[in-house]
């Protein structure tokens, strides 16, 4: 099922929550909508599933118009934040409520719950009540209720935030790994980005109800389009600045900028004079490399240093209170630096991202 949402808004009171997005979700796609709390985007898969009727825009499903469809007749699925799991059913009866409803019969009802429990990895457990099971067998049941009515579409409100860190990893490899098994359209809600980054085939990025940026994982990452979505999705060396000048024929940009004089990436949207805030993510960048043609570097002294297991964080002091974030990701064959050392910080021009100031 392929989804089109075109200027859809949202009005809660005087309150736009969701103001004039749109995008398509191809048919199975896995599509994110990603942001902090309050954003909108639990609205907008509201609208999506009919428990909301959008005050301007258009819903679509393969072309069709369901702004005004029932949520029962859309062909969705949907698995809430909290389960919404019945305490007194079995998982076995949960499953089976929605098509009861339907007046399916018995033996097939029978059969439908047999494969999905198979498929959730519960089949042993349908005897059981909620109250027995696991936060992640929770989880497995809630997906097994929306998928054992076999929806064209898949709806997931933050479905994993009620778990520990390390059931949350191995939960979302499951749901991914079905997803596709599968093959059906699905809408995830987070505001979790690794979790956005793991999962998705395609990320749209909401502040205060309006979409900043929609694309790959690794184009949001790699290639922000403003400060919000840099600043958002993982850890980031952000400065405001000035580009100095364009250079096409060398796809570069020269900038004056917090962190120094830098090269960036080019971008067509700037003209010299141009604001702008530059970005440059901290596994990029290296201590005491060497000047080199395409890379820059900068001064400072470390202040700090985090040790995070995989990596080891510095704060690189550049002056006037301007610090740079540098990742060293193999810090076991690392010896690492005391406090208050000279370092010379250097990455490459082609991971440097201006963005415009104004977004």
């Amino acid at each position: 099922m392929r989804i089109t949402v075109q200027g859809l808004t949202k009005r809660f009171g005087p309150l736009e929550v969701v103001s004039k997005v749109g995008f398509s979700i191809e048919e199975g796609e896995m599509f994110t909508l990603l942001g902090p709390s309050g954003c909108g985007k639990t609205t907008l898969l509201r609208l999506i599933a009919g428990f909301y009727t959008p005050d301007e825009g258009e819903i679509q499903f393969d072309g069709r118009v369901i702004n005004d469809l029932p949520p029962q007749e859309r062909g969705i699925g949907m698995v809430f934040q909290n389960y919404a799991l019945w305490p007194h059913m079995t998982v076995y009866e949960n499953v089976a409520y929605g098509l009861k409803l339907r007046s399916i019969a018995p033996a097939e009802i029978a059969e439908r719950i047999r494969a999905v429990l198979e498929k959730v990895k519960l089949g042993d457990l349908g005897n059981r009540y909620p109250g027995q099971l696991s936060g992640g067998q929770q989880q497995r049941v809630a997906l097994a209720r929306a998928l054992v009515l076999n929806p064209k579409i898949l709806l997931l409100d933050e479905p994993l935030s009620n778990l520990d860190a390390k059931i949350r990893i191995q939960v979302r490899a499951e749901i991914r790994k079905l997803q596709k098994e599968l093959g059906i359209t699905t809408v995830y809600v987070t505001h979790d980005q690794e979790e956005a980054l793991t999962l998705s085939d395609r990320i749209a990025v909401f502040s205060k109800g309006k979409m900043l940026q929609v694309g790959p994982p690794k184009a949001l990452y790699e290639r922000p389009q403003n400060r919000f979505v840099a600043d958002f999705i993982g850890i980031n060396n952000l400065a405001e600045g000035t580009v100095e000048a364009v250079d096409a024929s060398r796809g570069r940009l020269r900038l004056r900028t917090g962190f120094g004089e830098l090269a960036a990436v080019m971008d067509e949207r700037f003209r010299p004079g141009d604001r702008c805030v530059v970005s440059i993510r901290p596994e990029n960048a290296t201590l005491d490399g060497e000047a080199a043609p395409g890379r820059n570097m900068v001064k400072g002294n470390i202040v700090f240093a985090a040790y995070l297991g995989n990596t080891l964080r510095y704060d690189v002091d550049l002056g006037k209170g301007v610090v740079f974030k540098v990742d060293i990701r193999d810090p076991w064959h690392h010896e690492q630096r005391p406090m208050g050392t000279p370092v010379s910080v250097s990455f490459e021009a082609s991971s440097t991202v201006a963005m415009p100031a104004e977004s």
